[in-house]
């Protein structure tokens, strides 16, 4: 009995894009896109994760899906504190015991009013207690860094809604620069760029799609074609057209030279020990974006530095997260502490 009470500490993952639930001992449980779909005349929700996402874009008057996450941060509270108060419930199924201890993970350019907005969802959500951690920390935790010593370990994690650039050592971040530049932006680009080059309009579902099947950020020997349908934006009727792997790569220009950008400047603000260790090291990349083909390429070839992509980048966040939940006292240190009131 004891077990089920102790065991059900939890770390979440609050993504822009999805939002993972590790659970103490018995690892992640959930992985669902962030998205909600609500009934407007009744105000209830109607689904949440993998079956609210097929509703976007696709949703009559009365429903409207949304992602209650923008840019890392909570863009609808109401919305978000559902959408936790849901997946915790798909993970902890006896409610009645007691409430988890539960660390959010959030982008490390957050302000701090964003910051209790978190909190607050997660007390909502049912937690007895929530703690916080930075994502670039998580990050490197979860990719298995050795962030205790005294080394630095460079962590580029580009996920939905914001790019986190950092540098750790010692078990703290010394420079960080968190940009709100992401994948979002990304299937931005890629819905303006087809609107401009072939006046079609495209849904965000597709954009994202052709992100994942065609982009790339640097040239490789295979520029592979698809068909890609929209709405016709002269006529107004549905039509294809087929476009090469070359042409996202220039759809996607803007937002990747941006994400690089902020790595340059993030070495710049290194101090040179640590600058020194991460050329030996390399950086770290890991999130959503670390998918897109090319884009260590891209990264070595703008910075010199050696690039790693992270084992399973989509979920290290959340393994480190969910690191600190297991070993809560020795990792203490990296959560992000009470500011004392005075």
């Amino acid at each position: 009995m004891a077990n089920s009470i102790i065991g059900r500490d939890m770390a979440v993952d609050l993504g822009t894009a999805n939002t993972l639930v590790y659970v103490r001992r018995r690892g992640i449980l959930l992985d669902e896109p962030s998205v909600v779909a609500l009934n407007d005349t009744t105000g209830e929700v109607l689904a949440v994760g993998h079956e609210a996402k097929r509703m976007l874009g696709r949703t009559p008057d009365n429903i409207t899906a949304l992602r209650p996450m923008k840019d890392g941060v909570i863009a609808d509270f109401e919305a978000t504190e559902e959408m936790l108060r849901f997946f915790i419930q798909q993970v902890h199924r006896r409610r009645y015991l007691a409430k988890p201890r539960m660390v959010i993970c959030v982008p490390s350019g957050i302000t701090a009013v964003e910051q209790r907005a978190v909190k607050e969802a997660g007390y909502q959500a049912g937690a007895r207690k929530v703690y916080i951690i930075e994502e670039p920390m998580a990050a490197a935790i979860g990719s298995g860094l050795p962030v205790h010593q005294a080394a630095g370990n460079m962590v580029v994690d580009v996920g939905g809604g914001t790019t986190e650039v950092a540098v750790i050592s010692l078990g703290g971040v010394v420079t960080s620069l968190s940009i709100r530049t992401a994948g979002d932006d990304l299937d931005a680009a890629i819905v303006a760029w087809m609107k401009k080059e072939y006046s079609l309009m495209l849904g965000e579902r597709t954009a994202e799609e052709v992100k994942m099947t065609l982009g790339s950020a640097f040239p490789s020997y295979d520029e592979p074609e698809a068909d890609i349908r929209g709405r016709d934006m002269i006529s107004g009727l549905p039509r294809s057209v087929v476009v090469s792997s070359r042409d996202v790569r220039k759809a996607l220009e803007e937002p990747l030279h941006a994400i690089i950008d902020a790595v340059r400047t993030t070495l710049d603000q290194t101090p040179p020990e640590l600058a020194g260790d991460i050329m030996d090291r390399g950086i770290v990349l890991t999130g959503g974006g670390a998918l897109l083909r090319g884009l260590d390429e891209r990264i070595r070839h703008e910075t010199g530095m050696p690039v790693h992509v992270a084992q399973d980048p989509l979920s290290s966040v959340a393994m480190g997260a969910g690191k600190c939940v297991e070993e809560f006292e020795g990792l203490r240190q990296v959560l992000v502490s009470e500011r004392r009131r005075y």
